[in-house]
């Protein structure tokens, strides 16, 4: 998976489509990551201590991480990451610009 946790990235498919935000976590045996503000959903919570109410609390859930496209920070646009190997080094390069990602 080329995204990483704290990279910028736009939601290109789904509800949340158009929405962008920060990597905060991703899950590498589903191939989903959680983006900050996005594809947020209720959860009714069971109460687990005597005389206290259950509640609705909303929680972050993960997508698919072929939904998201790296925001460039060149262009500010979704791009795709490519690799290149300059000075003997491996570093993203955004594919719109070309320019390395750090």
């Amino acid at each position: 998976m080329k995204i990483k946790v704290g990279d910028n990235v736009v939601v290109t498919r789904g509800t949340s489509r158009g929405k962008t935000g920060k990597v905060l976590k991703i899950v590498h045996a589903r191939n989903q990551v959680v983006v900050e503000g996005v594809h947020i959903v209720k959860r009714h919570v069971r109460s687990r201590v005597p005389g206290k109410k259950g509640e609705i609390v909303k929680v972050t859930r993960p997508i698919s991480a072929s939904n998201v496209k790296f925001i460039c920070p060149e262009t500010k646009r979704g791009t795709r990451i490519g690799y290149k190997i300059v000075d003997g080094e491996k570093k993203r390069i955004s594919k719109k610009s070309g320019k390395a990602i750090s």
